[in-house]
């Protein structure tokens, strides 16, 4: 900075020179920065709320029906978040709840790797109103991809369904890692086998069920639902979830009471 005077107006005047123009410079960089932080945090936050917009608009539950009051508050992110067990629980686990692909063609050959046509709520049956299709269908395919957590690298993996109504086979990366049969009771694939080492995983589960028209027993679930039969329910319809376990890990426990001696 110099200072001087101006003979001829009288005035005093004031030159910024190199440590003015380099205070410039150094604004102009720190203000850049800024800029671009904020407009990349703007950008993240925006596509961040998009894709949960983006989402939810995939799904809505059936209206003019018959809701709770806690119906309202459904959606593809919070679908069932709670642990799904009182007994063994374990600290990591993954819910695999929510929004999944499903299809009610039955092609005979699944087509792993590939987009199915239609979106479902899980855990909600395909008849409800909850899952955003309700319509009854025999056949159900469905479909979801998950990323394990890399802290799980070296663990069994096992695949949890609290209920699927009535015959279920399941798929991780194409291979088949398990079938069941039963509506109301839960089941277990080891799934480890059937993983990548890392990467995007995908899962498809196939599910029949025939309902009245079958052998197995279905009580007064019908597929056509009149005077005292009612709506069946088809698919999944508890949790699905995902477990990693040590080598050896407790499976089940079995509790023996002794009513003599209290214990």
């Amino acid at each position: 900075m110099k200072i001087g005077i101006n003979k001829e107006q009288g005035t005093k005047y004031c030159c910024f020179h190199s440590d003015h123009q380099n205070f410039n410079n150094e604004f102009k960089v720190k203000a850049s920065i800024t800029i671009i932080i904020f407009t990349l945090f703007f950008v993240l936050n925006t596509w961040f709320c998009l894709s949960l917009f983006a989402q939810n608009t995939k799904w809505k539950p059936v209206t003019g029906h018959i809701m709770t009051r806690w119906a309202k508050n459904v959606n593809p992110n919070n679908a069932l978040p709670e642990y799904p067990r009182p007994q063994m629980i374990r600290k990591q686990w993954m819910n695999l709840n929510g929004l999944w692909q499903y299809d009610i063609v039955n092609t005979k050959a699944i087509p792993f790797n590939k987009n199915l046509s239609g979106r479902i709520l899980v855990p909600f049956p395909i008849e409800s109103a909850l899952s955003g299709v309700m319509k009854h269908s025999s056949y159900i395919l469905y479909r979801r991809t998950f990323v394990l957590p890399t802290e799980w690298k070296g663990k069994r993996i096992l695949l949890h369904f609290g209920s699927v109504d009535w015959e279920t086979t399941a798929f991780v990366k194409g291979k088949e890692v398990g079938s069941h049969k039963g509506g109301y009771d839960a089941f277990t694939f080891d799934i480890t086998g059937a993983l990548d080492s890392t990467g995007e995983q995908e899962l498809v589960v196939e599910v029949f069920d025939p309902t009245d028209e079958g052998l197995q027993p279905s009580g007064k679930q019908s597929v056509k639902p009149e005077g005292i039969f009612y709506t069946s329910v088809t698919g999944i319809w508890q949790t699905v979830w995902l477990e990693p376990v040590n080598d050896a890990y407790i499976s089940k426990i079995k509790l023996t009471p002794d009513i003599d001696n209290s214990t």
